[in-house]
């Protein structure tokens, strides 16, 4: 357990420092990711005419959750994992003692770190602009909610990180995944609240993976009703669905990525 503490110590470490070294490329991150406030402008202006059940500091609040939430979701693990196999460069990474993937995670988890400060401003900048909207969660739920944002960031890691595995058999495995970003934009609760679906819609959409990666923590954050079980539990067998697929996906491929030469 020592030795597992002592080499997670060192990679966060050492990729937090790396990370501070993009301080600029990270803070053009942190503006990419800006989408859910647009949207929120369009909500609020929509909200005048009273048909979609919230007023305009809900729908304020909820896509400030939103940006929140999905500034600690984004992976793009696909992406380096794609490159690695493509120039051969994961050849080194497996003659170390630990599955390449931790150095993967260790590297998101530090620019999460690094990212934290430029949110916070952010935030206090929004709340600044629009103090109508601010409001105190209870406690419970902020603790609920960084639970759930762990837990949905380490699901969406696994599922991207299972499309990477589409590597060892094409060049373009971040095709896939572009693929995927349709079905997350519009059911993950990123566009629109879940809430103003239809209830069948909802109902349906509640048992994919996408609405626990912001809908179900950013509901969490602002106090709208969810239930907490079903998507704990929901995210848990996701996970290891996912988990059990990438494993799988993984001893295949490194039989073909063997068998190239490397």
């Amino acid at each position: 357990m020592r030795h597992i503490i002592k080499v997670a110590q060192t990679l966060m470490n050492v990729y937090y420092a790396y990370m501070l070294e993009y301080r600029a490329e990270i803070i053009l991150w942190v503006f990419t990711g800006t989408f859910p406030i647009i949207l929120m402008g369009v909500w609020i202006k929509a909200s005048e005419g009273g048909q979609f059940g919230f007023t305009a500091v809900e729908f304020a609040r909820y896509f400030i959750a939103v940006f929140l939430v999905r500034q600690f979701n984004i992976v793009w693990v696909v992406w380096e994992f794609e490159k690695e196999v493509v120039k051969g460069t994961l050849s080194n990474r497996l003659l170390q003692p630990i599955d390449p993937v931790w150095h993967h995670f260790a590297s998101h988890v530090s620019e999460r770190i690094t990212r934290l400060p430029i949110i916070l401003v952010l935030i206090a900048l929004f709340f600044a602009l629009y103090p109508q909207a601010f409001w105190v969660p209870s406690w419970s739920n902020v603790l609920l909610a960084i639970l759930v944002c762990s837990m949905s960031f380490c699901l969406r890691f696994l599922m991207q990180y299972t499309s990477a595995m589409m590597a060892f058999w094409t060049e373009r495995a971040s095709a896939i995944e572009q693929l995927m970003l349709m079905p997350y934009f519009f059911l993950s609760g990123l566009v629109a609240p879940l809430t103003v679906y239809p209830d069948a819609v909802r109902e349906v959409i509640m048992w994919t993976p996408f609405p626990y990666m912001i809908f179900f923590p950013a509901s969490l954050l602002v106090g709208l009703p969810v239930n907490i079980g079903r998507g704990l539990l929901t995210i848990l067998a996701w996970g290891i669905a996912f988990f059990l697929l990438n494993r799988y996906l993984w001893r295949l491929g490194l039989r073909k990525y063997s068998g190239m030469g490397a």
